[in-house]
């Protein structure tokens, strides 16, 4: 799990707005708020005409934690906020956040890998909390 660009958990015969719900707490839990909600499904309606599994994109911050970030590379706001998914599939719903440490370990700034390596343990509480 520690490779791949982000961190994932299917949870068998959960409700999705529920599970919407309970990610938005365990992200507020860990210190994050959520910035933005993306109902992919809505928008693929809306804009093509296409019908869409129920798909979210939470865009998650911790203001201490991107501070830190943005201190040491001002540029590192390209990959903020940290994005977190809520997804139907066929036996439940899938959580699944960017694993930050992968994404930051591709920046040439030492510095930001223990900010990057504190984010993905409190994403993976997150998870771990569903």
């Amino acid at each position: 799990m520690a490779n791949h660009y982000y961190i994932a958990k299917t949870l068998p015969g959960f409700d999705f707005d529920a599970t919407v719900e309970a990610v938005v707490k365990a992200l507020g839990d860990e210190g994050f708020g959520v910035l933005s909600d993306i109902d992919v499904s809505a928008t693929m309606k809306a804009k093509l005409g296409e019908d869409f599994h129920p798909y979210r994109i939470l865009g998650a911050c911790n203001p201490t934690l991107a501070h830190k970030a943005l201190s040491a590379e001002d540029k590192i706001g390209v990959m903020l906020p940290c994005n977190v998914i809520v997804q139907a599939v066929d036996d439940g719903v899938e959580v699944a956040a960017v694993n930050p440490a992968v994404a930051m370990a591709r920046v040439d700034n030492s510095a930001l890998m223990p900010i990057a390596e504190e984010v993905r343990g409190r994403l993976e509480c997150v998870i771990d909390a569903i």
